[in-house]
C-alpha cells in the first residue's frame, strides 16, 4: 500500500520515539547524544502544535514509516516568518520517497501559512541522500557550519539549506508565527 500522510496524534508517540531514537544512537541528522523518552517527545509535540505549525505522520498498512514538522527557526519576532523543517523516516522505510512527500507537504504547508523561509539544517555534509532531498525539493545550500557538532569520535559539519517561498520579496501577506 502507498504511503498516507495526516497530522500526528497522541498515539504516533512511541513510534516516533523508537524513530528518533534510532537517528540518535546510529545518525548525524541529529547532534543529540541520548534518546530523549515518550514524555520528552510528547512535549516537543506540545510545543509545535502551540505555535500552529504542522507535524505529519507518513504511514502503511498501520505502521509509522515516518515523520516531519516545522519549527520556529529562532524565538525572535523578525523571525517570525522563517521555520526550520524536520523530516525523520524509520530505516526500513528510507529511499522509498517518504521523505519526498511528508518535505512537500510541509512546503505546502508552510506557503498556506504564509511564511517566507524554511530552513534545513542538515547534519553531515556527508549525508548526500539528506542534502539531494532538499535541493530536488527547491531548497539551495546556504551555508556550513563546519565541524560544529562531536558526535561518534569525529567532528560533523552542519549543511544549511533555505527554501525561498516568496523569492520576489514582497511584504509579508500574515503575521507570521506568533512567537
Amino acid at each position: 500500500m502507498a504511503p498516507t500522510l495526516r497530522d500526528t496524534v497522541d498515539a504516533d508517540l512511541p513510534a516516533i520515539t523508537a524513530i528518533y531514537a534510532d537517528e540518535v544512537l546510529h545518525g548525524t541528522a541529529t547532534f543529540e547524544l541520548d534518546p530523549p523518552d515518550e514524555t520528552e517527545m510528547a512535549s516537543r509535540l506540545a510545543g509545535v502544535r502551540k505555535l500552529d505549525l504542522p507535524w505529519l505522520t507518513a504511514e502503511a498498512d498501520g505502521q509509522l514509516l515516518g515523520y516531519a514538522y516545522l519549527s520556529p527557526f529562532r524565538l525572535r519576532p523578525a523571525y517570525r516568518y522563517c521555520v526550520e523543517l524536520s523530516v525523520y523516516i524509520a530505516p526500513e522505510a528510507r529511499g522509498r520517497g517518504v521523505g519526498r512527500m511528508l518535505m512537500e507537504a510541509l512546503i505546502a504547508r508552510a506557503r498556506a501559512l504564509g511564511l517566507r523561509h524554511l530552513i534545513g539544517a542538515i547534519g553531515d555534509s556527508a549525508n548526500a541522500g539528506s542534502i539531494a532531498l532538499h535541493k530536488a525539493a527547491g531548497f539551495r545550500e546556504a551555508g556550513v557550519w563546519r565541524e560544529t557538532g562531536w558526535k561518534f569520535e569525529r567532528w560533523i559539519d552542519v549543511v544549511l539549506m533555505q527554501l525561498d517561498l516568496t523569492p520576489d520579496g514582497r511584504p509579508p501577506e500574515s503575521e507570521g508565527l506568533r512567537l
